[in-house]
């Protein structure tokens, strides 16, 4: 078995390794081939398995006490140059069964048997939705006051959950600890695992007197009011993180508040649309203007600007004014504005109006309609 080979070799380290180089080559064998792993093998598997762990242990109860390792660096066996006088147990005194499985414990569970801690809860986090006018979304606005629900300390016992400091005892199960060790008999030895205390829930406190005003769980539901500076240039489906004005973490967790996320809903506007830091709008402009041009003021986001009506400017043209959109919320530039032409074509023509135009008709040539002799090209040729 194992005290026929290298023990160096078994765990896979150098005979001048140190204890911490030692420990971590065994932690990691062992865990490689603990029996528990090898459960669902097939039986040949488990008894190569059982014996390769059993060797592992062997090898690493002998290298991790410094009596035996000494011994065996200079004789070849833990048990030295004799046998006379009764020797020793390899699993006996500092460093043998006993530690050794509680370092298999420690492969399993990260941590000696009594590194196990109550587990630190922090308090749940809180989405709001902020509604914004679309001039809130470009140009900010300050002090915006907004309300939401969120589980608060109780403020009748302080967050305690007890009428009384009395009322707060220390778990008789697990003695505060809020876990509680079990050992269990196994082949190998025993094994030492810890679990969450099943009286006081991990908390290592009880509540003999409960709060009227939370029933126990130190925790109210509150509505929260709060003022918010919105930088300008948000959008729609943006979020803000305001850390720690979230819930309040659960009674004897040990953790912090959560954190509060706002998403911003932005109103849409009568007459622009946004496309990021973009707008656009349809420009009605009457028949006379585009034939002839003209200078119109039009809106922008942050005001108005005059535009040029080019002379015989068509249906569908888009003018673009350029540095007059929205702030980009991350540097400091702007959008610009797309102003998409509708000739308005006039209707309800009185016989006056009708003659009129009918004389002026008269008078275009074909140059007048570079459209209209483009499409009567194309169709002769189909």
């Amino acid at each position: 078995m194992a005290d026929k080979k290298n023990y160096y070799d078994i765990l896979g380290v150098d005979k001048k390794a140190s204890a911490d180089e030692i420990k971590s080559a065994y932690r990691r064998l062992a865990k490689k081939y603990h029996p528990d792993l090898f459960a669902t093998a097939n039986e040949s598997e488990k008894k190569e398995a059982e014996t390769k762990f059993k060797e592992i242990q062997h090898a690493y109860g002998v290298l991790s006490d410094p009596q035996k390792k000494s011994a065996y660096d200079q004789f070849g066996s833990e048990d030295g140059p004799s046998m006379a006088g009764g020797g020793f147990n390899p699993f006996g005194g500092a460093g043998g069964f006993e530690n050794m499985f509680s370092d298999i414990f420690d492969v399993f569970t990260g941590g000696g048997r009594n590194s196990h801690r109550t587990r630190t809860v922090n308090g749940d986090d809180i989405e709001c939705v902020v509604n914004l006018t679309f001039k809130e979304a470009c140009f900010g606005v300050k002090d915006k006051e907004i309300s939401y629900n969120r589980l608060d300390t109780c403020p009748v016992c302080g967050g305690t959950g007890s009428k009384s400091p009395n009322g707060v005892k220390t778990c008789p199960k697990c003695g505060g600890s809020g876990v509680m060790e079990i050992i269990q008999r196994t082949p190998f030895g025993s094994m030492r695992t810890t679990t969450t205390c099943d009286q006081c829930r991990g908390e290592g406190k009880i509540i003999t007197d409960r709060c009227t005003n939370c029933y126990g769980k130190g925790t109210v539901k509150t509505q929260k009011k709060l003022k918010i500076n919105v930088p300008a240039g948000v959008d729609n489906g943006n979020t803000m993180t305001i850390r720690g004005e979230g819930c309040v973490a659960p009674r004897g967790k040990g953790g912090v508040n959560g954190n509060l996320f706002l998403i911003f809903k932005v109103a849409p506007h009568p007459l622009f649309i946004r496309e990021g830091v973009n707008v656009s709008y349809e420009l009605p402009i009457t028949f006379m203007q585009a034939v002839l041009g003209d200078k119109i003021t039009v809106p922008t986001v942050d005001g108005t600007t005059v535009i040029d009506i080019p002379a015989g400017t068509q249906n569908g043209t888009v003018i673009r004014v350029k540095g007059k959109g929205i702030k980009n919320l991350r540097k400091d530039s702007y959008g610009d504005v797309y102003i998409h032409i509708v000739v308005d074509i006039p209707k309800n023509l009185s016989l006056k109006q009708k003659n009129a135009l009918n004389d002026i008709k008269e008078t275009f040539s074909k140059a007048n309609y570079d459209k209209v002799e483009k499409y009567n090209k194309t169709i002769k040729g189909i």
